[in-house]
């Protein structure tokens, strides 16, 4: 499938786990090191990273270039900027938050290429705040980033945690070709903008792919489909989003290598009519 013009496997890799940001547990630096590599060999393409995937001297743009520099041809990496400027601002109250400033977004922007060691990003996208925000500033944060991108920084723009109205208003004044957003197979209040991704060859990107626990009657089913499969309750669950949309790409974040090898195989898993219903 394409990001704007780029050609990603629809199966990725997103990199917060590696980092234990904001909390929980990490793996250690060959570990983290390991997977990176693993997953480019098994196919990966496309990156999930952000500057502020930091957490005590362990960021994620600093272990992508410990691994994989000089990267591959066809590696997309895709980062963010807007809702923080540094990892600990999490801690911060939001009124202290200055990520969507002309200034913070720069910052954001030059951290990445910075770290990273590249001269542009493949993509940025534009993370707001809570969902449900006024959406205050959100055309003249599109401006900034539509500088960086005149200014050579930045190859493509998304937008992440957005509203069905917010893309629209995005694909109004810039040329969008991703949005990332909350989105799993119990959590579906996404679907007209999931369809709308796809009318418009926009990709969709899901966070939390899996959920952080599934509400009953979908951890049922998908239990009883992953026996009927042989796989796991999380393959089903990629392989139902994989077949949900072709707009759909994934990015599962993993800091193992065992989950890593099972997250690439539910791109291959095939849910049948009856699986599907």
């Amino acid at each position: 499938m394409k990001i704007g013009e780029l050609d990603v496997n629809r199966v990725g890799y997103g990199t917060m786990k590696l980092t234990g940001w904001p909390q929980g547990d990490r793996p250690d630096r060959d570990t983290a090191l390991a997977v990176l590599r693993r997953a480019v060999e098994l196919g990966v393409n496309h990156l999930d990273t952000c500057h502020y995937y930091s957490r005590d001297g362990v960021a994620a743009n600093e272990l992508i270039r410990a691994a994989l520099y000089p990267y591959p041809k066809d590696l997309v990496i895709v980062t963010k900027v807007g809702a923080l400027i540094e990892g600990d601002d999490i801690t911060r109250p939001a009124s202290e938050h200055r990520g969507l400033t002309p200034d913070g977004l720069r910052r954001g922007v030059e951290a990445n290429l910075r770290e990273l060691g590249v001269d542009r990003i493949d993509v940025v996208n534009l993370r707001m705040g809570d969902r449900g925000h006024d959406g205050s500033g959100f055309e003249t944060a599109l401006a900034t980033l539509m500088e960086l991108r005149a200014e050579g920084l930045i190859r493509h723009l998304g937008i992440s945690n957005v509203s069905r109205a917010q893309f629209d208003r995005a694909r109004a004044v810039a040329d969008i070709v991703c949005v990332q957003n909350l989105y799993n197979i119990a959590d579906r209040d996404d679907d007209p903008l999931v369809d709308a991704c796809a009318a418009a060859g926009v990709a969709y990107v899901p966070f939390f792919p899996v959920g952080g626990g599934f509400r009953p009657l979908a951890a049922d089913r998908l239990e009883a489909a992953a026996k009927r499969l042989g796989a796991s309750v999380q393959q089903v669950a990629l392989a139902w989003l994989l077949a949900r949309s072709s707009a759909i790409a994934l990015i599962p974040g993993t800091s193992s290598l065992a989950h890593l090898e099972e997250n690439m195989a539910a791109g291959d898993l095939p849910l049948s009519v009856a699986d599907l219903d």
